[in-house]
C-alpha cells in the first residue's frame, strides 16, 4: 500500500491544489510501485477529490484534510473537514442547480464510508482499480 496526505487550505485555489496533489501522487503509484492506475481511474479519482474537497471548503469551517491510499484493489479518498453534519445525497432532481456532488462520489465509487469524529467527519470513498 502505497499513501500520503494533505492538509488544504480553504483558498480559491485549493480544490485545484487537491487535484493536483491527486493526479501526481498517482502517477507516482503508477511509475514508481507499478501499481494498475489507469487513465479512468486518474479520472474518476480527480473527479471524486474535486467533489469531495469542495463540499468540505464550501460548508466546513477551518481547515481540510486529505489522505490517499492506492491498494491492491482500490484508490481510497478520504476527506476530513471541521462540521460533524453527515451529507446526504438527494434525490435526483434536474431542475436542481448545485448540491450534486455526493451524488457524483455514489455514483463513481465502489464504497462510499462517512463517519462522525471526536471533531467533524471522515469520508471516504474507494475507485476500483479495475473496471467495473
Amino acid at each position: 500500500m502505497m499513501q500520503t496526505g494533505y492538509a488544504i487550505g480553504g483558498d480559491d485555489g485549493c480544490i485545484a491544489d487537491a487535484r493536483h496533489h491527486a493526479a501526481a501522487f498517482l502517477e507516482r503509484a503508477r511509475t514508481e510501485h507499478h501499481s494498475a492506475v489507469t487513465a479512468r481511474v486518474m479520472d474518476l479519482t480527480q473527479l471524486v477529490v474535486s467533489e469531495l474537497v469542495t463540499n468540505a471548503c464550501k460548508y466546513a469551517p477551518g481547515p481540510v484534510l486529505m489522505e490517499l491510499r492506492v491498494t491492491l484493489e482500490t484508490v481510497d479518498v478520504v476527506v476530513w473537514d471541521s462540521d460533524p453534519t453527515v451529507p446526504e445525497a438527494h434525490a435526483a432532481d434536474a431542475g436542481r442547480v448545485g448540491q450534486h456532488g455526493l451524488e457524483i462520489v455514489k455514483a463513481v465509487a465502489k464504497d462510499l464510508e462517512i463517519h462522525q469524529e471526536p471533531v467533524g467527519k471522515r469520508i471516504t470513498a474507494r475507485i476500483a482499480l479495475s473496471d467495473p
